[in-house]
């Protein structure tokens, strides 16, 4: 039984939050002065400088998904293997979305892990399953040219829901935070050249051209929020730049 001076000791330590005259400083523990992980497992790294061009990376991709099954309808495609893939797309957004919104909190890494993760398999399904089904349909309609120009989005996709995996997985396994950094600019890079092959399947099409600008957009967002979780400066404005905007 503690006695009533222990319990008073007790209560103003409590008050205070010293938590180290309960729990003295041991080796063993991680410092949190490293700047990486508390004792909790919560980052003490913040990711909040990846959230708000993530966020709109987000929204922008998930806009560029919308785009595409507008597409299938000017097309005749919709319902079809080309149009799921654009839901994919921009479910992935919204995932990616989430996390961002989740960045600002230091104790929400497990859900912003959860987020990008989801949005990486909102990826790599559309890659594997429903673009695949895509060729598929095109080839049915003896229409090989669209066969080939689909197919050449599947590896572009997927690398990218691999390189969205990668940075969720960093986080997950506790690694430094400019690992996911990396993660998300490959992702960017990744998407780039994914809107850039996506021109080629309907070039006249006008919903198809806005889909790819919102992705490109997209794509550049997600490797400024990677950039800023790895610390990089952005370039200043040279002469009278300052002067614009």
């Amino acid at each position: 039984m503690m006695s009533f001076f222990a319990r008073v000791i007790a209560c103003i330590a409590l008050a205070h939050h010293d938590v180290s005259a309960f729990f003295p400083s041991s080796p063993s523990l991680p410092s949190l002065s490293t700047g990486r992980w508390s004792v909790s497992g919560h980052l003490q790294m913040s990711l909040k400088p990846a959230a708000i061009p993530l966020l709109d990376s987000g929204k922008a991709l998930a806009r560029s998904g919308e785009l595409l099954i507008d597409t299938t309808t000017v097309l005749d495609l919709y319902g079809g293997g080309l149009s799921q893939a654009g839901a994919s797309i921009r479910n992935s957004g919204d995932c990616i979305a989430q996390s961002a919104a989740s960045m600002r909190f230091k104790t929400a890494a497990e859900l912003v892990t959860d987020e990008l993760r989801e949005g990486a398999t909102c990826l790599t399904e559309a890659a594997s399953k429903h673009l695949k089904r895509a060729v598929e349909e095109a080839k049915t309609d003896e229409d090989a040219d669209l066969a080939a120009r689909i197919g050449n989005l599947i590896p572009i996709m997927s690398k990218a829901g691999v390189s969205l995996e990668a940075s969720g997985a960093a986080i997950l396994q506790k690694r430094e935070v400019g690992e996911t950094g990396e993660g998300l600019c490959d992702c960017g890079s990744a998407l780039e050249e994914l809107a850039m092959a996506m021109r080629k399947v309907a070039p006249d099409v006008k919903e198809a051209t806005e889909s790819c600008d919102r992705m490109v957009f997209a794509a550049q967002k997600m490797r400024e929020a990677g950039n800023n979780l790895r610390g990089v400066e952005k370039p200043k404005p040279r002469g009278k730049a300052w002067l614009k905007g």
